[in-house]
């Protein structure tokens, strides 16, 4: 398959020209004015709200006009990342897409179909002329992926549709009618250094080559974590050995992305330099056993380092002991048999920085049980206040409830059986929409969430199935022309 054998030809022509405009979280100003420009010159009316999200309006084809309108929605910005060899200047340079078989990825780095293809598809929707529909709103906002910006500062009544269609999910043949709540928790801890005794060694261990993922959607797949793999390498040594310094302690990104590796730095008495890197090839070999299935290119590396200060003992130990002690991964299931056994409450140790004069930590937990998140949030806190830390954390964002008599639901539901004799899965997902937000500031709003099947979103091995969006299209345009009348 060839890029012009791609079907549906009009979305991937779409998506082609969104991958050309940088549009990085919280700097997705030239998309904002593509946007505004592309409403615009197909006359239609284009509002930009005072924090960047834009609505592009298209009334109804003929025989549609009393139908209710509809609201179709994706999120602008991307999710930035790319291999370590690579240099890009996300803020510059568009993403460069490949053909691999059935699967559409980016040349070293994140392909932004996350969510990239659902703009796509509303974009492809406003330029058609031949698509039967209803009153339409395409929405997209801005934002979402670090902060959720375009739906926490969206006003009541900037949309007037009856039902949301969110096309920022990624399993084909899904159809999600429910989120989990989210919330950040940050950690500082300022330290004191000092120079390493005469007669030490510098040493540095990394790993790298870790799966990762979305710390949401893939956290219960039992991928490694790279801060993880470290801090427990760490505590090792500094349980085995009394005398074993640290400089730092690194890795991780983006709060909802799980790391795909980390490094330390160690000062060792010269006597046991070579103690250290049998203790290394021991735990790695381990390692690699354990995450044998989830991880299988792992890259384990230990040289030497120029010299440093080191943290103060005291303070490096308490670090330590609580990256080895904070929770990691699923805390919990959802009792909800129609959730069929999701994950309800997790938590991400995201990114570490040990910086000169003090230490940063990350990390993000997630439940569809908003008192359940609060307990999360404060297991994380405990294990950092216990060693020293200031802990503050984010507002975060609610958990979207499944409506138990939802007419877009059902509506859905029998479009796809018509289109494809057989029932899609109906359930809810871990990670975070939009549509928790929204559903506080538009209460009656009848909402699901579907979309084509991507994979390692967030990180440079993120594909979409090509196959996969001809199906969702189909089901999308069919969706729209089976909107119920006005009543």
């Amino acid at each position: 398959m060839n890029k012009s054998e791609l079907k549906p030809a009009v979305v991937f022509e779409q998506f082609a020209k969104i991958n050309e405009i940088p549009r990085p979280s919280k700097r997705e100003e030239k998309m904002i004015e593509y946007l505004k420009d592309f409403g615009k010159s197909h006359g239609l009316e284009t509002v930009v709200d005072e924090v960047g999200n834009v609505i592009i309006r298209k009334g109804a084809t003929p025989g549609y006009e009393d139908c209710k309108t509809i609201i179709l929605q994706s999120h602008m910005d991307m999710v930035c990342d790319c291999l370590p060899e690579l240099t890009i200047d996300f803020d510059k340079e568009g993403i460069t897409t490949y053909i691999d078989g059935e699967w559409m990825r980016a040349k070293g780095t994140t392909l932004g179909a996350d969510d990239g293809i659902g703009m796509a598809m509303e974009l492809a929707i406003l330029d058609s002329n031949d698509i039967e529909h209803g009153p339409i709103e395409c929405v997209f906002t801005r934002d979402e992926e670090t902060g959720l910006t375009g739906a926490f500062g969206m006003k009541a009544g900037f949309m007037t549709g009856d039902f949301l269609i969110n096309l920022d999910s990624e399993d084909e043949g899904e159809i999600f009618v429910s989120c989990a709540g989210g919330r950040s928790t940050t950690a500082t801890l300022d330290i004191q250094r000092q120079n390493a005794p005469d007669g030490y060694f510098f040493i540095k261990g990394s790993v790298k080559g870790l799966i990762g993922g979305h710390s949401g959607d893939d956290i219960n797949k039992k991928r490694a974590n790279g801060l993880k793999i470290i801090a427990r390498f760490v505590y090792q040594e500094m349980e085995r050995y009394d005398d074993v310094h640290l400089v730092r302690l690194h890795g991780g990104s983006l709060h909802n992305a799980i790391p795909r590796g980390g490094y330390f730095v160690l000062a060792v008495p010269n006597a046991i330099k070579e103690n250290i890197r049998a203790d290394w090839n021991v735990f790695s070999a381990e390692v690699d056993e354990e995450f044998h299935v989830t991880d299988t290119q792992m890259v384990w590396r230990m040289r030497s380092y120029d010299p440093e200060p080191v943290i103060d003992d005291e303070t490096a130990r308490r670090f330590v002991y609580a990256l080895q002690a904070v929770d990691n991964g699923v805390y919990s299931i959802c009792q909800d048999e129609a959730l069929g056994g999701m994950t309800e409450t997790s938590s991400n140790l995201a990114r570490v920085e040990t910086l000169a004069d003090k230490i940063e930590i990350l990390t993000s937990q997630r439940s569809n049980v908003m008192s359940n998140l609060d307990n999360m949030c404060n297991t994380v806190a405990a294990a950092f206040k216990l060693a020293g830390f200031k802990v503050e954390h984010s507002d975060g964002y609610p958990a979207w409830k499944m409506r138990s008599n939802s007419e877009l639901q059902k509506i859905v539901r029998y479009t796809y059986h018509k289109l494809f004799q057989k029932e899609p899965v109906v359930r809810g997902i871990h990670a975070g929409l939009e549509c928790g937000l929204f559903a506080e500031r538009y209460p009656n709003l009848d909402m699901v969430s579907f979309g084509p099947t991507l994979r390692d979103v967030h990180t440079p091995d993120e594909r979409l199935l090509i196959p996969t969006v001809q199906m969702v299209w189909d089901h999308l345009l069919l969706t729209l022309k089976s909107m119920p009348h006005q009543s």
